[in-house]
């Protein structure tokens, strides 16, 4: 099967008054798949997506390239000339990138020009080894960007620290991109920040601001995962029946109460005059896109980072399989800035419960620069090996 087909009996959802997918826009919501492969683009199915499911861009990282260069003979053509060309991993690896990102981006360029630049966007990373790196994370995006020389494009950058100032300058310079790795509230607002005041230098350069967009990626799902596994070991030791109540409550619960509290300050900075002076003169608002949202605990509806995580202006990036689901019995329903009091409530009592959330997203940012940074080098020995089979 396809990787993003559904079965048979799936296929009549796929209609404008059955398929939720295509419900989410009339949210204002965008859907794009955090997905990527050669097969999906020149067998017909990312056509597909965008015209019968409203689909409006797509994500990519390391991890997603790497199975798709290793798990699949896509490839094997493009490999062997590049290998032939006496090019380095490195080097194959992102001609490869380039091409099949350049491909994508023209497959969903008409919707970037029916969206007049608000959706239509295809991501690439820069290299997780930089994520500590700004003067390097700068200088790659700008060669990305001008390698694969597409307006609707945005370069993936990581919301760490030294993220911060090179979104502020490259936004400035009008290269979009696509914050990524955000788990904290307090880095969420700072790449807002850095959002704001990077227009704000471009307009002082004469640059057109109306074309310059941005989204903050936060991940959803490996907060509950990471938190749930603590609250496992807590109840093991928990005495008292309130005690053992309170970690019960929090299970499923803390990564959707995160992004709504992340949203209303999304809806704050939107009211704040700095913005309104930018939003009159053409600029974008900067989108919260809710990545990670496939559901790792089966206990866990399968679509609950959907669901639970539905409201204007935003993204969400979904995975082929979390896609099928929720196309087939998603339920509709402005969720996002719903019951937010109900997830205060939540946070305060993951405190109240022991729980550090300052150490939980320390610990996830450091964790996933790891990961991506492992599935780099993992993708440049998955792209040796190949060359070593010719």
């Amino acid at each position: 099967m396809n990787p993003v087909t559904t079965p048979e009996k799936q296929t009549q959802s796929r209609t404008a008054t059955q398929n939720p997918l295509l419900e989410l826009q009339k949210q204002g919501q965008s859907v794009w798949l955090d997905y990527i492969r050669r097969d999906l683009i020149t067998g017909g199915e990312l056509k597909r997506l965008i015209d019968e499911d409203g689909l409006r861009g797509i994500t990519s990282n390391p991890s997603i390239f790497e199975k798709a260069i290793a798990g699949s003979v896509d490839y094997a053509g493009l490999l062997e000339q590049l290998h032939a060309q006496g090019l380095s991993s490195g080097d194959i690896y992102e001609r490869i990138a380039v091409r099949d990102i350049q491909d994508a981006a023209d497959l969903l360029f008409p919707v970037y020009k029916a969206t007049n630049k608000h959706d239509g966007y295809v991501s690439l990373e820069v290299s997780p080894t930089l994520a500590r790196d700004t003067n390097g994370t700068i200088a790659e995006a700008r060669r990305l960007w001008k390698t694969v020389a597409r307006p609707n494009i945005m370069i993936k950058v990581p919301g760490t620290s030294e993220g911060v100032p090179a979104v502020r300058q490259l936004i400035s310079e009008g290269i979009n991109i696509n914050i990524t790795l955000l788990f904290s509230q307090e880095a969420y607002r700072k790449v807002a920040e850095a959002y704001i005041e990077g227009l704000q230098a471009a307009e002082k350069e004469g640059k057109d601001i109306s074309g310059i967009a941005s989204v903050a990626s936060f991940f959803v799902s490996r907060i509950d995962s990471l938190v749930d596994s603590i609250i496992d070991e807590r109840l093991k030791t928990a005495s008292s029946p309130q005690d053992q109540e309170l970690l019960r409550s929090l299970q499923g619960k803390v990564a959707i109460a995160n992004a709504k509290q992340a949203y209303r300050t999304y809806q704050k900075l939107i009211e704040d005059q700095r913005w309104k002076d930018l939003a009159a003169r053409g600029a974008q608002v900067q989108r919260l896109l809710w990545a990670s949202t496939s559901t790792k605990n089966p206990k866990y509806r399968d679509v609950m980072y959907i669901e639970d995580l539905i409201g204007p202006d935003t993204v969400n990036t979904i995975p082929p399989a979390t896609m099928d689901a929720f196309r087939d019995h998603g339920i509709m329903k402005r969720t996002l800035d719903a019951d937010v009091a109900a997830a205060d409530a939540t946070m305060t009592n993951l405190e109240k419960a022991g729980i550090s959330m300052k150490k939980v997203t320390d610990q996830l940012l450091e964790e996933a620069i790891k990961l991506f940074a492992d599935s780099f080098h993992k993708l440049l020995s998955a792209v040796e090996q190949k060359k070593r089979n010719q």
